[in-house]
């Protein structure tokens, strides 16, 4: 078991580095995060954001994991499932329902005091909800979008999380018995933007809960991090995708981000359209090629290869080669030699030979895009120690 207690260092050089009053805003005035009320125009034009190192890190309350907001104390004004919408949100300023304003996000009515002579919320009064995250995993980053949300955005935000194994209900996460952190304590937030906390620690987490305090409305939660799958079930599973992001596959890094991220090659499911897979710009340098490389869960022994084009067609990478390596610093080999693809297909390829590798790197020639890889195999005797230890070791 982990002696390490998790613990959230705000990005106070992307966070608030605009904001002179961030670190303490409500010391001198409580209005200091607002943004100003929409004038017009791009709605983002004056939306603020910062830079997160952790986002380059797979979304653990990505939809297309399986994650899910499975419950929230409030949610008059807008549903809590907009938390987990992959696109940014969207303002219509002429957009009014029954209820009053809509809003693309999580938006909690307003609170009220115990009576007249008490009108304000108590101090502890705060608004929750709760995730499933897609794929279990450590932690390492929290961003709380407030895209919007000028003057009716949360006070200060909290997260917490636990570790509950199966397939809880909300009744069960709100039990008594269960356990939950703070990784994030309550922090100030800013009104329509990007507020990002880095979380240490190395706790493996099912479910995350969303504090607003007191009320409001918050447009986007991303929660980043590094999956770490149950090896007893890759065992019970066989042969598997040993380079999806479900069973722990992680994207380390790539020649070219132009168009989107290389790491969407190794998310689960079929490409939904041409921008769901890895798209680069048109390589002009002669005698260079584009390439992504990533990391297996653990050392894994590669028996087939699936590359995908899906919805690629005039832009589809010309030619593949894969290369593997066993070791952070072993000598890279050949697994598939350069071989020719064609536009929107699925190419399989059985190998003479499996493959035992921990990282693999996919080249492109001399550029172009691939939607989905798939790598069937399993982990090694070797590799499944590994990945037991690490599941151990962050076990709550």
């Amino acid at each position: 078991m982990p002696t390490d207690k998790n613990q959230t260092e705000p990005d106070t050089t992307a966070q608030h580095a605009a904001d002179p009053h961030a670190a303490d805003p409500h010391a001198a005035d409580p209005h200091a995060n607002d943004a100003a009320p929409y004038g017009g125009g791009d709605p983002y034009a004056d939306y603020r954001t910062g830079d997160f190192p952790f986002t380059g890190l797979v979304d653990l309350a990505d939809r297309r994991l399986g994650a899910g907001v499975i419950a929230a104390n409030d949610e008059f004004f807008a549903e809590r499932e907009n938390l987990l919408i992959r696109e940014p949100a969207v303002f219509d300023p002429e957009r009014f329902g029954h209820k009053g304003k809509i809003m693309d996000g999580w938006e909690t009515r307003r609170r009220r005091g115990a009576d007249a002579a008490h009108p304000f919320p108590a101090p502890e009064d705060h608004d929750w909800a709760i995730v499933r995250l897609g794929a279990p995993g450590i932690i390492r980053g929290v961003v709380v979008d407030t895209a919007h949300f000028r003057g009716n955005y949360p006070q200060r935000v909290s997260v917490q999380a636990t570790a509950v194994a199966g397939t809880p209900g909300p009744g069960e996460l709100l039990a008594d018995d269960v356990k939950w952190e703070e990784l994030v304590p309550p922090s100030p937030v800013r009104g329509h933007a990007a507020n990002g906390f880095k979380v240490t620690g190395g706790r493996r987490y099912t479910h995350l809960r969303i504090r607003q305090h007191p009320d409001g409305g918050i447009a986007r939660l991303r929660v980043h991090g590094e999956v770490v799958p149950d090896p007893a079930w890759l065992a019970a599973l066989g042969t598997v995708d040993l380079i999806s992001i479900l069973n722990g596959g992680t994207y380390e890094d790539a020649s070219d981000r132009f168009y989107s991220s290389p790491a969407q090659i190794i998310l689960p499911g079929t490409s939904r359209k041409m921008d769901d897979g890895w798209e680069n710009r048109r390589r002009r340098v002669r005698d260079t090629n584009d390439w992504v490389r990533f990391r297996l869960p653990a050392q894994g022994a590669v028996r087939a290869v699936e590359i995908d084009t899906a919805y690629l067609k005039g832009n589809a990478a010309g030619w593949i080669g894969l290369q593997g390596r066993d070791g952070g610093s072993g000598d890279w080999f050949e697994i598939l030699p350069r071989t020719r693809l064609q536009p929107d297909t699925v190419h399989r390829f059985v190998l003479d030979a499996e493959a035992v590798v921990t990282h693999v790197r996919l080249d492109a020639y001399p550029d172009g895009g691939v939607a989905r890889m798939r790598l069937h195999g399993s982990l090694t005797e070797a590799g499944t120690a590994e990945l037991t230890r690490r599941h151990q070791e962050s076990g709550a």
